[in-house]
Protein backbone atom coordinates (compact mmCIF):
# COMPACT_ATOMS: atom_id res chain seq x y z
CA UNK A 1 0.00 0.00 0.00
CA UNK A 2 1.63 3.79 -1.02
CA UNK A 3 1.78 6.06 1.52
CA UNK A 4 -0.98 9.35 1.28
CA UNK A 5 0.84 12.75 -0.17
CA UNK A 6 1.60 14.16 3.65
CA UNK A 7 3.10 11.16 4.90
CA UNK A 8 6.23 11.24 6.80
CA UNK A 9 9.28 9.24 4.47
CA UNK A 10 11.78 7.05 6.22
CA UNK A 11 15.81 8.30 4.47
CA UNK A 12 15.12 4.91 2.18
CA UNK A 13 11.29 5.79 1.07
CA UNK A 14 12.76 9.47 0.23
CA UNK A 15 16.21 8.71 -1.58
CA UNK A 16 13.78 6.33 -3.92
CA UNK A 17 11.31 9.43 -4.67
CA UNK A 18 14.17 11.82 -4.96
CA UNK A 19 16.16 9.47 -7.05
CA UNK A 20 19.29 9.37 -5.08
CA UNK A 21 21.16 7.07 -2.76
CA UNK A 22 20.41 7.33 1.05
CA UNK A 23 24.60 8.31 1.57
CA UNK A 24 23.73 11.06 -0.60
CA UNK A 25 20.95 12.08 1.26
CA UNK A 26 22.89 12.35 4.48
CA UNK A 27 25.89 14.22 3.02
CA UNK A 28 23.43 16.83 1.40
CA UNK A 29 22.13 17.28 5.06
CA UNK A 30 26.02 17.65 6.04
CA UNK A 31 26.45 20.43 3.25
CA UNK A 32 23.17 22.30 3.13
CA UNK A 33 21.87 23.72 6.13
CA UNK A 34 18.24 23.85 5.02
CA UNK A 35 18.09 20.04 4.92
CA UNK A 36 16.90 19.14 7.91
CA UNK A 37 14.88 16.04 7.96
CA UNK A 38 12.91 15.53 11.73
CA UNK A 39 14.95 12.87 13.65
CA UNK A 40 13.18 10.59 16.29
CA UNK A 41 15.18 9.10 19.56
CA UNK A 42 17.62 6.86 17.64
CA UNK A 43 18.56 9.12 15.14
CA UNK A 44 16.19 7.80 12.78
CA UNK A 45 15.01 10.30 10.00
CA UNK A 46 11.83 11.35 8.78
CA UNK A 47 11.44 13.21 6.02
CA UNK A 48 8.14 15.87 5.48
CA UNK A 49 6.42 16.19 2.04
CA UNK A 50 8.42 20.18 2.31
CA UNK A 51 11.34 18.11 2.82
CA UNK A 52 11.28 16.17 0.04
CA UNK A 53 9.97 18.60 -2.23
CA UNK A 54 14.11 20.63 -0.92
CA UNK A 55 15.46 17.67 -1.66
CA UNK A 56 14.11 17.06 -5.64
CA UNK A 57 15.18 21.11 -5.81
CA UNK A 58 18.55 20.05 -4.98
CA UNK A 59 18.78 17.09 -6.93
CA UNK A 60 17.27 19.21 -10.03
CA UNK A 61 19.80 21.85 -9.71
CA UNK A 62 22.79 19.32 -8.73
CA UNK A 63 22.14 16.67 -11.51
CA UNK A 64 20.09 18.61 -14.05
CA UNK A 65 21.00 21.95 -14.35
CA UNK A 66 25.03 21.95 -13.26
CA UNK A 67 25.61 23.70 -10.17
CA UNK A 68 28.20 22.36 -7.93
CA UNK A 69 27.22 22.16 -3.85
CA UNK A 70 28.78 25.81 -3.57
CA UNK A 71 26.74 27.58 -6.21
CA UNK A 72 23.42 25.92 -4.59
CA UNK A 73 25.14 27.14 -1.30
CA UNK A 74 25.46 30.64 -2.83
CA UNK A 75 22.04 30.00 -4.21
CA UNK A 76 20.40 29.33 -1.30
CA UNK A 77 22.14 32.26 0.50
CA UNK A 78 21.29 34.85 -2.12
CA UNK A 79 17.65 33.99 -3.03
CA UNK A 80 16.50 31.56 0.22
CA UNK A 81 15.23 28.25 0.23
CA UNK A 82 12.05 29.37 -1.76
CA UNK A 83 14.62 29.14 -5.09
CA UNK A 84 15.34 25.62 -4.01
CA UNK A 85 11.54 24.78 -3.46
CA UNK A 86 10.55 26.38 -6.99
CA UNK A 87 12.88 23.74 -8.28
CA UNK A 88 11.54 21.22 -6.35
CA UNK A 89 8.10 21.68 -7.81
CA UNK A 90 9.03 22.47 -11.49
CA UNK A 91 10.92 18.92 -11.35
CA UNK A 92 8.47 16.31 -12.31
CA UNK A 93 8.04 13.20 -10.38
CA UNK A 94 9.09 9.78 -12.13
CA UNK A 95 6.27 8.49 -14.28
CA UNK A 96 6.00 5.01 -15.72
CA UNK A 97 7.95 5.37 -19.05
CA UNK A 98 4.67 6.46 -20.91
CA UNK A 99 3.87 4.48 -24.75
CA UNK A 100 5.36 5.52 -27.51
CA UNK A 101 3.84 8.41 -28.78
CA UNK A 102 3.64 9.93 -32.64
CA UNK A 103 6.39 12.46 -33.22
CA UNK A 104 5.16 16.01 -32.24
CA UNK A 105 5.19 18.73 -35.10
CA UNK A 106 7.74 21.02 -33.05
CA UNK A 107 7.95 23.47 -36.43
CA UNK A 108 4.50 24.92 -35.68
CA UNK A 109 6.04 28.07 -33.31
CA UNK A 110 7.27 30.70 -34.94
CA UNK A 111 11.15 31.35 -35.73
CA UNK A 112 11.17 33.99 -33.26
CA UNK A 113 10.06 32.13 -30.61
CA UNK A 114 13.39 30.86 -29.24
CA UNK A 115 13.38 28.80 -26.48
CA UNK A 116 16.50 27.37 -24.22
CA UNK A 117 17.38 23.94 -25.25
CA UNK A 118 16.75 22.72 -21.64
CA UNK A 119 14.05 24.88 -21.17
CA UNK A 120 12.40 22.99 -24.47
CA UNK A 121 13.39 19.75 -23.48
CA UNK A 122 11.01 20.15 -19.71
CA UNK A 123 8.41 21.25 -21.94
CA UNK A 124 8.36 18.37 -24.21
CA UNK A 125 8.84 16.16 -20.96
CA UNK A 126 5.57 17.75 -19.34
CA UNK A 127 4.03 17.54 -22.79
CA UNK A 128 4.39 13.47 -22.89
CA UNK A 129 3.32 13.67 -19.38
CA UNK A 130 0.17 15.60 -20.03
CA UNK A 131 -0.69 13.45 -22.98
CA UNK A 132 0.00 10.06 -21.12
CA UNK A 133 -2.60 11.23 -18.69
CA UNK A 134 -4.91 12.28 -21.07
CA UNK A 135 -5.01 8.66 -22.70
CA UNK A 136 -5.09 7.12 -19.45
CA UNK A 137 -8.23 9.21 -18.80
CA UNK A 138 -9.89 8.75 -22.05
CA UNK A 139 -9.14 5.03 -21.47
CA UNK A 140 -10.74 5.25 -17.66
CA UNK A 141 -14.29 6.65 -19.57
CA UNK A 142 -14.05 4.49 -22.25
CA UNK A 143 -14.93 1.73 -20.06
CA UNK A 144 -17.92 3.31 -17.90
Amino acid sequence: MAKGPEAFRTISEAADEVGVAQHVLRFWESRFSFIRPMKRAGGRRFYRPHDITILRGVQRLLHDEGYTIKGVQRLHRDEGVKRIVGEGLAAPEPEPEPAPQPELALEAAPATAAVDPRRRAALLDTLGILEAAKAELDRVLAGR
